[in-house]
């Protein structure tokens, strides 16, 4: 959290520090049909928040303060998240790099804010770290018969050794794809127009309409089915256009 933070204080202090240079002019209202959908699945991509939301919930000390916490954070996630990517592209406009750190001019300022960003990942890698693994664990690893593999846990509650292991490959994997992902703001379009439409929009109204059927106003049926039918059109819309991005810069060689 603080190197996160960190981070944004110190972007976002050199961008106002540049305000005499901004380019106002290159500011357009207006959306781009090839870039719009890559830019959407980035974004819900951002918000798919909802495999962590149970961890959280069940360690609130106010439980009943979970959907005020919620809305809140995510009022205020897409007020910064529009301020900062604003404020960002004024002041490099189209330069502007997918790693918005790669654009400082300073080698040496440069690298320090990318070591904070470094930590900042580092820091924030258990969380969704810990509930990959738990869903690994609860799929397969409770022991037979419930699952098809025994146990992470041995009889004295400590973890097995190749459970260890297991958690091992899963750091060695991410890793790599980290390492090894080339336009990588690219496939997050594409994953996002995907696992965030079907996170974000298509499966919470599904379920709350199988949970809650026949207690709900028609009024809430209509609502949750309009946001389903959303969820895939954004979905087809970005994928689409993200496989073709992702195709065009193989093609013409764009650099990672």
């Amino acid at each position: 959290m603080v190197a996160h933070l960190a981070i944004n204080i110190i972007i976002f202090a050199y961008c106002i520090s540049n305000a005499s240079t901004w380019a106002w002019s290159k500011v357009m209202f207006r959306i781009d049909m090839v870039e719009f959908p890559i830019a959407l699945g980035i974004i819900v991509f951002s918000y798919t928040s909802h495999i962590f939301l149970p961890t959280l919930e069940y360690n609130l000390i106010d439980r009943s303060k979970f959907t005020c916490m919620l809305n809140w954070s995510h009022v205020a996630a897409a007020l910064f998240k529009s301020l900062f990517g604003y404020v960002g592209f004024l002041t490099w406009a189209e330069d502007t790099e997918e790693v918005i750190t790669n654009n400082l001019p300073n080698p040496t300022f440069k690298g320090f804010v990318n070591l904070i960003l470094v930590v900042k990942a580092l820091l924030s890698y258990p969380l969704p770290y810990y509930a990959a693994c738990e869903i690994i664990e609860i799929t397969f690893f409770r022991g037979r018969p419930k699952t098809s593999f025994p146990s992470f846990w041995a009889l004295d509650g400590e973890l097995k050794v190749w459970a260890i292991g297991i958690r091992v490959v899963v750091v060695v994997f991410t890793i790599m794809m980290a390492i090894s992902i080339p336009h990588f703001a690219i496939l997050m379009g594409l994953i996002g127009s995907f696992t965030g439409t079907m996170l974000s929009f298509i499966w919470p109204c599904y379920f709350h309409l199988k949970i809650k059927e026949g207690k709900l106003e028609w009024g809430d049926i209509a609502y949750d089915w309009f946001v389903i039918f959303l969820g895939f059109i954004f979905g087809i819309i970005g994928i689409t256009t993200s496989f073709y991005a992702l195709v065009e810069a193989f093609h013409i060689g764009l650099p990672f």
